[in-house]
Protein backbone atom coordinates (compact mmCIF):
# COMPACT_ATOMS: atom_id res chain seq x y z
CA UNK A 1 0.00 0.00 0.00
CA UNK A 2 1.38 3.41 -1.02
CA UNK A 3 2.43 5.82 1.71
CA UNK A 4 0.15 8.87 2.00
CA UNK A 5 1.65 12.34 1.60
CA UNK A 6 -0.15 15.63 2.22
CA UNK A 7 1.32 18.42 0.12
CA UNK A 8 0.80 22.05 1.08
CA UNK A 9 -0.66 23.36 -2.17
CA UNK A 10 -0.46 27.16 -2.20
CA UNK A 11 -1.48 27.88 -5.77
CA UNK A 12 2.13 28.62 -6.67
CA UNK A 13 4.23 26.83 -9.27
CA UNK A 14 6.65 25.28 -6.76
CA UNK A 15 4.10 23.36 -4.69
CA UNK A 16 2.25 22.37 -7.88
CA UNK A 17 5.34 20.71 -9.36
CA UNK A 18 6.16 19.17 -5.97
CA UNK A 19 2.71 17.52 -5.95
CA UNK A 20 3.28 16.13 -9.46
CA UNK A 21 6.70 14.70 -8.50
CA UNK A 22 5.25 12.98 -5.44
CA UNK A 23 2.63 11.27 -7.62
CA UNK A 24 5.35 10.18 -10.02
CA UNK A 25 7.27 8.67 -7.10
CA UNK A 26 4.28 6.47 -6.28
CA UNK A 27 2.92 8.19 -3.19
CA UNK A 28 -0.79 8.45 -2.41
CA UNK A 29 -0.98 12.25 -2.66
CA UNK A 30 -3.57 14.61 -1.20
CA UNK A 31 -3.31 18.40 -1.06
CA UNK A 32 -4.04 20.93 1.67
CA UNK A 33 -4.70 24.63 1.08
CA UNK A 34 -4.46 26.91 4.10
CA UNK A 35 -6.31 30.22 4.44
CA UNK A 36 -4.19 32.26 6.83
CA UNK A 37 -4.96 35.89 6.07
CA UNK A 38 -8.27 37.41 4.97
CA UNK A 39 -7.83 41.16 5.41
CA UNK A 40 -7.21 42.72 1.97
CA UNK A 41 -7.17 46.32 3.29
CA UNK A 42 -3.42 46.21 3.95
CA UNK A 43 -2.25 44.69 0.67
CA UNK A 44 -0.92 46.94 -2.06
CA UNK A 45 -3.09 45.28 -4.69
CA UNK A 46 -6.14 45.71 -2.50
CA UNK A 47 -7.49 42.22 -3.03
CA UNK A 48 -7.50 38.89 -1.23
CA UNK A 49 -4.62 36.97 -2.73
CA UNK A 50 -5.87 33.71 -1.21
CA UNK A 51 -9.02 33.84 -3.34
CA UNK A 52 -6.95 33.78 -6.52
CA UNK A 53 -4.55 31.25 -5.01
CA UNK A 54 -7.26 28.77 -4.03
CA UNK A 55 -8.75 28.92 -7.52
CA UNK A 56 -5.38 28.00 -9.03
CA UNK A 57 -4.83 25.32 -6.38
CA UNK A 58 -8.19 23.74 -7.27
CA UNK A 59 -7.28 23.72 -10.97
CA UNK A 60 -3.90 22.12 -10.25
CA UNK A 61 -5.44 19.50 -7.96
CA UNK A 62 -8.01 18.65 -10.62
CA UNK A 63 -5.33 18.40 -13.30
CA UNK A 64 -3.22 16.09 -11.14
CA UNK A 65 -6.30 14.19 -9.96
CA UNK A 66 -5.61 14.61 -6.24
CA UNK A 67 -8.08 15.51 -3.45
CA UNK A 68 -7.82 19.06 -2.09
CA UNK A 69 -8.58 19.88 1.55
CA UNK A 70 -9.08 23.48 2.69
CA UNK A 71 -8.43 24.63 6.24
CA UNK A 72 -8.97 28.09 7.73
CA UNK A 73 -6.07 28.77 10.09
CA UNK A 74 -6.35 32.57 10.09
CA UNK A 75 -6.91 32.69 13.87
CA UNK A 76 -3.76 30.63 14.50
CA UNK A 77 -1.83 32.85 12.10
CA UNK A 78 -2.96 36.02 13.88
CA UNK A 79 -2.03 34.66 17.32
CA UNK A 80 1.23 32.95 16.43
CA UNK A 81 2.65 35.16 13.69
CA UNK A 82 0.97 38.56 13.22
CA UNK A 83 0.63 39.41 16.92
CA UNK A 84 4.29 38.44 17.47
CA UNK A 85 5.32 40.65 14.56
CA UNK A 86 3.37 43.63 15.90
CA UNK A 87 4.87 43.12 19.37
CA UNK A 88 8.43 42.97 18.03
CA UNK A 89 8.03 46.16 15.99
CA UNK A 90 6.61 47.83 19.09
CA UNK A 91 9.89 46.96 20.86
CA UNK A 92 11.86 48.55 18.03
CA UNK A 93 12.96 45.20 16.59
CA UNK A 94 12.59 43.95 13.00
CA UNK A 95 11.19 40.41 13.10
CA UNK A 96 11.22 37.84 10.33
CA UNK A 97 7.61 36.60 10.25
CA UNK A 98 8.36 34.04 7.52
CA UNK A 99 10.66 32.02 9.80
CA UNK A 100 7.99 31.96 12.51
CA UNK A 101 5.26 31.25 9.96
CA UNK A 102 7.06 28.12 8.79
CA UNK A 103 7.65 26.85 12.32
CA UNK A 104 4.25 27.69 13.80
CA UNK A 105 1.89 27.39 10.82
CA UNK A 106 3.31 25.43 7.88
CA UNK A 107 5.02 22.86 10.09
CA UNK A 108 2.71 22.88 13.10
CA UNK A 109 -0.92 23.64 12.24
CA UNK A 110 -0.37 22.11 8.79
CA UNK A 111 1.39 19.07 10.24
CA UNK A 112 -1.42 18.45 12.74
CA UNK A 113 -4.02 18.64 9.97
CA UNK A 114 -1.97 16.31 7.78
CA UNK A 115 -1.79 13.74 10.56
CA UNK A 116 -5.52 14.14 11.18
CA UNK A 117 -6.10 13.18 7.52
CA UNK A 118 -3.86 10.15 8.04
CA UNK A 119 -0.66 11.17 6.32
CA UNK A 120 2.61 9.28 6.67
CA UNK A 121 4.52 12.29 5.37
CA UNK A 122 3.86 15.92 4.58
CA UNK A 123 5.53 17.92 1.85
CA UNK A 124 6.09 21.50 0.73
CA UNK A 125 7.46 23.25 -2.33
CA UNK A 126 10.45 24.76 -0.53
CA UNK A 127 13.83 24.88 -2.23
CA UNK A 128 15.75 22.92 0.39
CA UNK A 129 16.86 19.35 1.00
CA UNK A 130 16.85 16.92 3.92
CA UNK A 131 19.54 14.46 4.90
CA UNK A 132 19.23 11.64 7.43
CA UNK A 133 22.29 10.59 9.42
CA UNK A 134 22.74 8.33 12.43
CA UNK A 135 24.18 9.55 15.72
CA UNK A 136 24.51 7.14 18.66
CA UNK A 137 22.06 4.75 17.00
CA UNK A 138 19.41 7.43 16.45
CA UNK A 139 18.34 9.13 13.24
CA UNK A 140 19.22 12.81 13.02
CA UNK A 141 17.64 14.96 10.32
CA UNK A 142 19.67 17.72 8.73
CA UNK A 143 18.25 20.59 6.73
CA UNK A 144 20.40 21.37 3.69
CA UNK A 145 20.42 24.21 1.19
CA UNK A 146 18.44 23.81 -2.00
CA UNK A 147 20.39 23.01 -5.17
CA UNK A 148 19.40 26.31 -6.76
CA UNK A 149 21.71 28.96 -5.21
CA UNK A 150 19.31 31.70 -6.30
CA UNK A 151 16.27 30.12 -4.62
CA UNK A 152 17.60 28.38 -1.50
CA UNK A 153 14.94 28.61 1.22
CA UNK A 154 16.58 26.61 3.99
CA UNK A 155 17.05 29.85 5.94
CA UNK A 156 13.29 30.24 6.31
CA UNK A 157 13.07 26.75 7.84
CA UNK A 158 16.00 27.21 10.22
CA UNK A 159 13.89 26.84 13.39
CA UNK A 160 12.24 23.54 12.54
CA UNK A 161 12.54 20.82 15.18
CA UNK A 162 13.66 17.24 14.62
CA UNK A 163 10.05 16.11 15.00
CA UNK A 164 8.95 18.56 12.31
CA UNK A 165 11.74 17.51 9.93
CA UNK A 166 11.29 13.79 10.50
CA UNK A 167 8.28 13.31 8.22
CA UNK A 168 8.89 16.28 5.91
CA UNK A 169 9.56 15.90 2.19
CA UNK A 170 10.95 18.57 -0.14
CA UNK A 171 10.38 17.20 -3.67
CA UNK A 172 11.85 20.13 -5.62
CA UNK A 173 14.89 20.78 -3.41
CA UNK A 174 17.21 19.24 -6.00
CA UNK A 175 15.80 21.31 -8.89
CA UNK A 176 16.57 24.73 -10.34
CA UNK A 177 13.73 27.24 -10.60
CA UNK A 178 13.84 27.37 -14.44
CA UNK A 179 13.48 23.56 -14.46
CA UNK A 180 10.41 23.82 -12.24
CA UNK A 181 8.83 26.44 -14.51
CA UNK A 182 9.64 24.38 -17.59
CA UNK A 183 8.07 21.23 -16.12
CA UNK A 184 4.95 23.13 -15.03
CA UNK A 185 4.54 24.52 -18.55
CA UNK A 186 5.05 21.07 -20.05
CA UNK A 187 2.33 19.70 -17.77
CA UNK A 188 0.08 22.66 -18.60
CA UNK A 189 -0.47 23.46 -14.91
CA UNK A 190 -2.55 26.55 -14.10
CA UNK A 191 0.27 27.85 -11.89
CA UNK A 192 2.99 27.62 -14.59
CA UNK A 193 3.12 31.37 -15.24
CA UNK A 194 2.19 32.55 -11.75
CA UNK A 195 4.71 35.03 -10.39
CA UNK A 196 6.59 34.22 -7.20
CA UNK A 197 4.91 35.60 -4.10
CA UNK A 198 6.46 38.67 -2.50
CA UNK A 199 5.99 40.27 0.89
CA UNK A 200 4.92 38.79 4.23
CA UNK A 201 4.22 35.07 4.37
CA UNK A 202 0.52 34.48 3.55
CA UNK A 203 -0.31 38.19 3.74
CA UNK A 204 1.32 39.38 0.53
CA UNK A 205 2.92 42.65 -0.47
CA UNK A 206 1.94 45.29 2.06
CA UNK A 207 2.45 48.95 2.83
CA UNK A 208 4.23 48.21 6.12
CA UNK A 209 3.45 51.54 7.90
CA UNK A 210 -0.27 51.09 7.13
CA UNK A 211 -0.08 47.47 8.22
CA UNK A 212 1.54 48.39 11.53
CA UNK A 213 -0.84 51.31 12.12
CA UNK A 214 -3.70 48.82 12.34
CA UNK A 215 -2.30 48.00 15.74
Amino acid sequence: MAKKVIIGLSGGVDSSVAAYLLKEQGYDVEALFMINWKDSSVTLRGDCSWEEDILIAKLVAKKLDIPLHVVDSSEDYMKKVADYMFAEYEKGKTPNPDVLCNREIKFDVFMDKAREIGADYFATGHYCRKETTEVNGKNVYRLLAGSDPNKDQSYFLCQLSQDQLKDALFPIGHMLKPEVRELAAKLDLASADKRDSQGICFVGKVDLPTFLQQK
